[in-house]
C-alpha cells in the first residue's frame, strides 16, 4: 500500500515468481477495490518454482475471491501505464 507500480517492480526478484498485490489509486483519488493481484513469473525462473506458484495461483484467486488478476513474465513490464491499460478492461 502506498507504493507505485514502478516502485513495486523494483521490489520484485528478477528470477523468482511472486504474488504481489496492489491497491490502485486513480488520479482523482478513488481507490480500486478489490486489489489488483499480479502473478509475476519471470522468464528464467526455476521450473519447479514456476509450477509451484502457477499451481497454487488459482486456489488463491478463488479463496480470496479476486477479480482483477494479471500476469507478467518480465518485471520491467510492471508500470503505471501497463496497470492502467489492464484496469481499463473493467470500466
Amino acid at each position: 500500500q502506498g507504493i507505485s507500480p514502478d516502485e513495486l517492480k523494483d521490489e520484485l526478484p528478477e528470477r523468482q515468481p511472486r504474488y504481489p498485490s496492489h491497491i490502485y489509486q486513480h488520479d482523482d483519488g478513488r481507490v480500486s477495490y478489490p486489489l489488483c493481484f499480479i502473478f509475476s513469473s519471470p522468464v528464467g525462473c526455476k521450473p519447479e518454482q514456476q509450477m509451484m506458484y502457477a499451481g497454487s495461483k488459482n486456489k488463491l484467486v478463488q479463496t480470496a475471491e479476486l477479480t482483477k488478476v494479471f500476469e507478467i513474465r518480465n518485471t520491467e513490464d510492471l508500470t503505471e501505464e501497463w496497470l492502467r491499460e489492464k484496469l481499463g478492461f473493467f470500466h
